[in-house]
């Protein structure tokens, strides 16, 4: 049958729906589309749907369409319905459907109000598009724009979300290697009092040739109470380096009207200032705005008073201001100071406390005092500054300083420079050392500031010996009160455009203290709350956007974050853990696999009685996870079985339908542990994440709490990376477990290490040594796998051999891993004995048993015994005889 003739094929896909006016035709098929149009410049109404052909290339086919126009005023009135019936060209990819409605005299038949067009295809609703009518009046005698006038046009660097207002450093020349998003800001004056209206803003970026880099389309209801109307419009990426070096402007343009342009660079460097804006439609075309050079010094620290909170460090930025100039009032008389006056500082302090924002503020007041030539800030961290590869590293911190040139270079998480200190192979040591180089004789006219969590500070300045002598100011960064945190939730409502009811205000109030008293460390504070504002208003769009005629809504509707919008934040996600049946095959493979194993029996029996348990939860409707813990302790020498049994176990839980993907990530401590500060937690919980729907098994695990034999204490590190388990075991419980293993005495000192490691760990398998004859099954089984067999008297001389090590053995015997080097060796004998045999003589029952003169190496002399303090696992392959600690 073809497609077209079958009618429950849908022969199309939907593309978009627009509104435009002009008929004025625009390259690749384009129209020049608004949403906001001046009655008495508007003459018809066009829509376009357009949708792609899947018969493309294949047949003709016919279409039924309708587009329909409604009018808001006073509720819900049909201004047209065109429909019509289409054949649809086998030749075009993408159908555009266009029609209009009005009439030809400009203001005749459009009024203002809101509108919708709707778009039916084949009877069924595909999409709506709103476009709205302003009547400014007909005899209105405002020159130029009768709705707004462009008060000022600035530019600034941002990442995708925007930056704050207080944050916006203003320039005219952008850094093409760090630029992510050029933003403009827009400051309007609402020309248009007499009633509310929709302002329609587009921001156009061109390069130097004139081609289109990226357009912004803002929509904005206008009140009559609005008197300067700010809008900002950004174009980029996140990725940093988007930009070209280049000259380029942005155009703004509102009903079809080119109302400015304001050029700018994106070269070397950042240059903070205002650029000219080019108003096309005044006599005067070029206007030079003022620079904010003229900023005074007073004018930054009125800034930094007007933080909230911070009042220790106001305090102390402001007192070392005072004494550079007093220093600098010293040398104006003739005195002679034995140092320069030092600008390099400590930020220490968790996340979200202020650190990049005052040090924004730092180079500003360097500047004013006349220390730095720019007083921009460079930021970088370890991956800016730090080289893959040797010989990489130098050139990176010297082109970060260049940049930082006139300004701060400021280094987040500074501390990731140093590792512990008994590691010499980090490039971020010769970081450090290029830092302390260019702050004691370098050219200067650069202020260092470093910052990060206090602790790792107090490292990486002990790090390096004339590292903590190149800062002489340290500022500590205390976490925000919740009083101040209160504070800053309304200054990011303001930012953010929205309001709180006061019981939205109270619930927040509430978040915000709870969040406040379960700190640690990594507590976001003003990030936290403009996360908390930002998901609240996200709800109240959500809650908006379901309505029927959201389009009706006042302003202060489409502001207001209510209690119930509050509520709906998800603060601390749940996962639902999938109900997955259990998989029967797969459990009695399992289970037959495990009992397949030699020896063992307490351990086949708690895991026999566990599975038990589980389907009996499962059967009872009970919740597993809220009984067990299931992660697992495996205890016991080397080479009892523990890591084919963790295997075994992990296939099981996902048997039982316990775990979502089922398979085991092996790691150890140098898996999870990274040489430098800070690092170790990133490294674990991507080990974590690995492991996430499985099962991480962690071999020697004591290793992460032990000391070594130098005196340095893993502890540091590995408690960093036992505290990231302990915490994600209990966030992510039920998505995955942990199995740790490794000897009798160093595991019962693991979880003694930390109080909440033996309250994770629910079951504990203990893996006694084999017992003799288990050893010797273990070896038969092993020749098994050869397609070997041993003659009596090699059997019976194997025998008594494995009773004479088992008797003699010490905690360093290994087990089954001992049984697989003599059986090696084993064969190894057997082959050699074979290849000095005629090749005729090597066929049938004799060139597979293993007879005496294999194993006769083996010896049950006491007196081959070696006793010294190396320590081994109870066996010296290449001899043949035992050797004990």
């Amino acid at each position: 049958m073809s497609k077209n003739l079958d009618p429950h094929s849908i022969n199309y896909k939907f593309r978009d729906l627009k509104v435009y006016a002009s008929t004025e035709w625009l390259a690749d098929n384009k129209k020049k589309y608004r949403q906001v149009f001046d009655r008495f410049e508007t003459t018809y109404i066009y829509a376009e749907l357009s949708f792609y052909n899947k018969l493309f290339d294949e047949e003709d086919w016919d279409l039924e369409l309708e587009l329909k126009c409604f009018s808001l005023k006073r509720g819900r009135k049909e201004i047209c319905s065109l429909p019509f019936k289409r054949k649809i060209s086998k030749f075009d990819n993408v159908v555009y459907i266009r029609e209009g409605w009005g009439n030809q005299k400009e203001g005749a038949f459009w009024k203002k109000g809101t509108y919708y067009w709707e778009a039916w295809v084949e009877g069924e609703k595909v999409a709506t598009k709103y476009f709205y009518i302003e009547d400014v009046g007909k005899n209105n005698n405002t020159e130029g724009n009768p709705y707004i006038d462009i008060k000022s046009l600035k530019l600034y660097e941002g990442s995708f979300d925007d930056r704050p207002e207080y944050e916006r450093v203003y320039y005219n020349s952008f850094n093409q290697e760090e630029t992510r998003y050029v933003y403009v800001e827009i400051t309007l004056q609402n020309l248009f009092t007499d009633k509310p209206w929709q302002c329609e803003l587009f921001t156009k970026f061109y390069n130097n040739s004139r081609e289109l880099k990226g357009q912004i389309i803002r929509l904005q209801r206008i009140e009559k109470s609005d008197d300067i109307i700010k809008i900002t419009a950004g174009w980029g990426s996140n990725v940093k380096g988007s930009w070209r070096k280049d000259s380029y402007s942005a155009e703004i343009i509102f009903m079809d009207k080119l109302l400015a342009v304001i050029p700018f660079q994106v070269g070397e460097t950042f240059i903070e200032g205002n650029p000219g804006i080019l108003f096309p439609d005044k006599q005067t075309t070029f206007i030079q705005e003022a620079v904010q050079e003229n900023e005074s010094f007073e004018d930054v620290m009125a800034k930094l008073d007007a933080l909230i909170g911070l009042n220790s460090i106001k305090a102390k930025v402001r007192d070392h201001a005072s004494y550079i100039q007093f220093l600098q009032l010293r040398k104006n008389k003739g005195f002679k100071e034995k140092d320069e006056i030092n600008v390099h500082s400590v930020f220490s302090g968790n996340p979200g406390t202020g650190k990049t924002t005052v040090a924004k503020m730092m180079g500003k007041l360097y500047l004013k005092m006349g220390l730095l030539s720019k007083g921009h800030v460079h930021e970088v961290d370890r991956v800016d500054l730090v080289g893959e590869y040797i010989g990489q590293t130098a050139p990176k911190v010297k082109e970060a300083i260049e940049k930082a040139r006139g300004g701060v270079l400021f280094i987040d998480e500074a501390y990731a420079l140093a590792r512990s200190n008994d590691d010499s192979k980090d490039f971020g040591r010769e970081v450090i050392e290029i830092l302390v180089k260019e702050m004691s004789n370098g050219p200067g006219d650069m202020a260092v500031i470093v910052a990060g969590y206090p602790k790792e500070m107090k490292h990486f300045l002990d790090s390096n010996p004339g590292l903590k002598s190149r800062f002489k100011m340290f500022f500590e960064f205390s976490d925000y009160l919740p009083q101040e945190l209160i504070k800053i939730a309304k200054y990011a409502c303001v930012e953010k455009g929205v309001e709180l009811t006061h019981p939205a205000k109270e619930k927040i109030r509430e978040i915000i203290t709870e969040a406040f008293r379960n700190r640690d460390r990594t507590f976001g504070n003003a990030r936290f709350v403009y996360d908390i504002i930002e998901k609240a208003k996200i709800q109240l769009g959500l809650r908006i956007m379901a309505l029927e005629q959201p389009n009706n809504l006042n302003k202060n509707q489409l502001s207001s974050i209510t209690l119930k919008d509050v509520n709906s934040i998800d603060l601390k996600k749940e996962k639902q853990l999938p109900e997955i049946p259990i998989d029967k095959e797969l459990l009695d493979n399992a289970l037959e696999e495990l009992d397949h194993l030699i020896g063992m029996k307490n351990i086949k029996q708690q895991i026999n009685e566990m599975v038990q348990l589980v389907r009996y939860f499962q059967e009872s409707g009970k919740n597993v996870l809220n009984n067990f813990f299931l992660h697992t302790v495996f205890v016991g020498n080397p080479g009892t079985g523990k890591t084919t049994v963790a295997r075994i176990l992990t296939k099981i839980y996902k048997a039982l339908g316990i775990l979502e993907r089922g398979h085991m990530v092996e790691t150890d401590r140098q898996g999870l542990v990274a040489g430098f500060v800070g690092q170790t937690a990133i490294k674990t919980a991507e080990k974590i994440d690995e492991a996430m729907g499985g099962v991480l098994f962690i071999d020697e695990a004591y290793a992460l709490t032990s000391t070594n034999t130098g005196g340095h204490s893993h502890g540091d590190f590995g408690n960093e990376a036992i505290q990231t388990l302990l915490k994600r075991m209990e966030d992510k419980r039920g998505e995955f477990f942990v199995f740790v293993a490794g000897y009798p005495d160093n595991m019962e000192e693991f979880l003694k290490a930390n109080p909440g490691l033996q309250s994770r760990f629910d079951k504990v398998l203990k893996f006694e040594d084999y017992e003799p004859s288990s050893l010797n099954d273990i070896a038969h089984q092993m020749f098994q796998e050869e397609s070997l067999i041993l003659d009596i008297k090699a059997a019976e001389h194997l025998k008594n051999y494995l009773n004479y090590i088992y008797e003699f053995r010490d905690k360093y015997f290994g087990n089954a891993r001992t049984i697989r080097s003599i059986v090696t060796k084993i064969v190894m004998n057997h082959n050699l004995r074979l290849s000095l045999m005629p090749k005729e003589d090597r066929t049938g029952i004799a060139s597979k048993t293993i007879t005496l003169e294999d194993v006769i190496d083996f010896k049950t002399d006491k007196d081959d015994f070696n006793f010294s303090n190396k320590k081994t696992i109870g066996f010296k392959g290449i001899s043949g005889s035992p050797k004990s600690g």
